[in-house]
């Protein structure tokens, strides 16, 4: 079996993940195929998945696929291709997505998935993704991508539309929704047992059911906590927890990317609301900043004292293939196509986090039917800049980038619309050949 991890110099990432394979004994005799173009990053990640494949019994091998011209063969006869890519990186493309805006007066938090910051990453990784599907297409047709990678709905969404791979989009939040939420509230009790329904969009999906073992609903406990976490001035999960008081239920993604999916709380005329919900501006390029630095001395400590024992975490990419592999049942919440409406007040062509069986037959996504109206209506406003983004990547038409940009809630509720295209028209010139050309 051939398991190939496309954007391999997200060492912590790729640790994960590979790591995950090596404790499952159907996956841990697989060529771990590591692809990148830089080839400094991919050799730190091969260094320490050869001394965990080495603690964990010797088994498979590890091969690494260096730049463009060797795409082709890292990906060739794959039966798995988890892509992690992040085209133009921290410096220059976060940078610039963050100060070009900073200069109209808009201010994010994240800008990896929504707002002006999710269109412009979504732009200029969708061509390298869609050379990614034109490789596959050639040499590893059957091939299962599953896409790690930001704005996480519009890539596996362009993936879905426009090329004939089997794809579907993972996130990390919704296994850990509803526990973020119990012990926020000091529910901890309610944890074991408990059972839930999740779905909409992706970073925006909704918990539409939580209860305990015994079938009891929690959402009136939880609705009654909600106003005291609120007001404790220490506490971080509070757009969430608004979400709770005002559309009546919890959603999956963390506060701080949730602050800008909104026109409610980063509002240069509000500026009391940034303190008042606990609102990191600029957070992204601070958590990009440390990264590099807590890597580089992990990475350090690592050589010197030796990988830890790793123990399988509750990232899906693992399960997902044991699950096929082995013909065995696991459920997941997987990001696809809203295809026979699978969220029925949502258009076909979403892109939607539903709850999905795996088995020997793949992702088999589950029919939710409709989102409670306040809901539905929240992410159709996201939903929108997904779409009109997709667009523009498919046309290379620069209206579609404005009107994206234009149907942005953050980004609306505070330009105006001649502000908004002369701020695309900074941000499409200032990444330079990271984006292809729009007419």
């Amino acid at each position: 079996m051939k398991i190939t991890f496309i954007g391999a110099g997200s060492t912590i990432f790729a640790r994960n993940v590979i790591g995950d394979c090596m404790c499952v004994e159907s996956l841990r005799d697989s060529e771990f195929a590591l692809y990148d173009i830089d080839s400094t990053r991919i050799q730190e990640s091969k260094v320490i998945l050869e001394a965990m494949r080495k603690e964990k019994g010797g088994y498979g091998r590890i091969e690494c696929y260096i730049g463009v011209e060797n795409r082709k063969a890292a990906l060739k006869d794959a039966d798995f291709v988890v892509n992690a890519i992040q085209v133009g990186g921290y410096d220059p493309c976060t940078i610039i997505d963050f100060e070009v805006p900073k200069k109209y007066g808009l201010r994010q938090t994240i800008a990896d998935t929504l707002g002006i910051g999710g269109i412009m990453r979504a732009l200029r990784t969708i061509p390298v993704m869609d050379d990614f599907a034109k490789d596959m297409a050639e040499v590893c047709p059957d091939a299962l991508l599953m896409n790690y990678t930001n704005p996480m709905a519009m890539l596996t969404g362009y993936m879905l539309q426009y090329t004939p791979i089997k794809t579907v989009g993972l996130c990390h939040s919704v296994q850990v929704c509803s526990e973020s939420l119990l012990m926020s509230l000091g529910m901890e009790d309610k944890l074991e047992g408990r059972k839930e329904l999740i779905a909409g969009i992706n970073h925006m999906a909704w918990l539409l059911q939580i209860k305990d073992k015994n079938g009891v609903d929690l959402y009136p406990e939880i609705k009654s906590r909600v106003d005291e976490y609120i007001a404790n001035p220490e506490n971080e999960n509070k757009v969430r927890m608004d979400y709770i008081r005002n559309f009546g239920y919890y959603c999956t993604e963390s506060s701080e990317h949730n602050a800008e999916y909104n026109p409610f709380y980063i509002k240069s005329k509000y500026p009391e609301l940034i303190e008042k919900f606990n609102i990191p501006l600029d957070e992204y390029p601070r958590r990009c900043i440390n990264q590099i630095d807590a890597w580089k001395k992990e990475y350090k400590e690592l050589c010197e004292k030796g990988v830890k024992e790793h123990t399988r975490s509750n990232e899906y990419a693992s399960w997902i293939m044991q699950s096929i592999v082995e013909n065995t049942s696991y459920q997941i919440g997987g990001n696809v196509l809203n295809k026979g409406h699978l969220i029925s007040n949502f258009p076909e062509n979403a892109c939607v986090e539903v709850p999905c069986l795996v088995n020997g037959n793949g992702i088999i996504p589950c029919h939710v039917g409709e989102l409670p109206l306040q809901c539905a209506a929240m992410n159709m406003t996201n939903i929108n800049v997904q779409l009109l983004t997709i667009e523009a990547a498919k046309t290379h038409k620069k209206e579609h980038i404005y009107q994206a940009a234009m149907m942005d809630p953050h980004t609306a509720s505070e330009l105006d619309i001649d502000t908004i295209k002369k701020m695309v028209d900074e941000l499409i010139e200032a990444h330079g050949n990271y984006m292809p050309k729009f007419v």
